[in-house]
């Protein structure tokens, strides 16, 4: 059996520099002693981080796939088309603008009235009792009638506007009221067609009345009754022409 070294030889042997060599096997009472591996640098500085959580759900890459064309499927869903506002009570837009021309249509019947009024003070000058006529009264008669037909008659037109409609831009008042008020009307629909024969009507009429001004000597009685008489004709054409707006706009 062989003896058991002393505790000082033992206390060299460990601090030998020997048994810090990696390759280096110490013998103790013929036993080899290997030194243990040393630790891996990276092992060392990098450990592997425990998992701390009690529940791991491994996902494939097919699934995960899956799974992010799922979340994209709001973005494809089908939308509502945008006619499904007027369901819920919102009237289309052909309603809304004939709601907008109602209550716009004292604006287009505004040339109308101030027309009508420009003819009923050519009306008082002509039928004044007492009042000696002059070249001055004349004149103004002559100057309300012209107010009063808004350009629609060619032969009263000033220079400027002669040359605008000669350019085909429209500058008879009555008949841009015409095409305001039944913008939203077939061609052929009986309301529009009525305006427009009424409108043809009121020219005719504002073309006569202004002619016999211009050329009877307003100075006679007679002729001024003639005047007179014309002029009532002209206002209930405007009448007419006011009501066939009105029935274009619905009003």
């Amino acid at each position: 059996m062989t003896a058991a070294l002393p505790l000082h030889r033992l206390s060299a042997l460990s601090s030998s520099p020997s048994c810090h060599h990696p390759h280096h096997t110490t013998t103790l009472n013929g036993l080899s002693f290997f030194p243990p591996n040393p630790p891996n640098s990276k092992q060392a500085l990098f450990p592997k981080p425990r998992d701390h959580h009690p529940f791991r759900i491994h996902i494939s890459r097919r699934d995960a796939a899956s799974l992010s064309f799922l979340a994209l499927v709001p973005f494809f869903s089908p939308v509502a088309p945008p006619a499904s506002a007027f369901s819920i009570g919102i009237s289309g837009p052909k309603d809304w603008l004939k709601e907008q021309k109602r209550k716009a249509s004292k604006f287009l019947l505004a040339p109308i009235d101030a027309s009508r009024e420009s003819l009923r003070a050519a009306y008082l000058l002509l039928t004044a009792v007492g009042s000696e006529y002059t070249n001055e009264d004349l004149e103004k008669v002559q100057g309300l009638l012209r107010s009063a037909a808004r350009d629609c008659v060619p032969e009263d037109r000033n220079s400027i506007v002669s040359f605008q409609a000669s350019t085909g831009v429209e500058v008879c008042t009555f008949r841009l009221v015409v095409k305001n008020a039944a913008s939203l009307l077939d061609n052929k629909d009986p309301v529009k067609l009525e305006a427009e024969a009424i409108l043809s009507d009121l020219i005719r009429s504002f073309t006569s009345l202004n002619g016999l001004a211009s050329e009877a000597d307003i100075q006679v009685a007679s002729n001024r009754q003639n005047v007179a008489a014309a002029l009532m004709d002209t206002i209930s054409c405007l009448d007419k022409f006011e009501q066939g707006i009105k029935e274009c706009l619905e009003v």
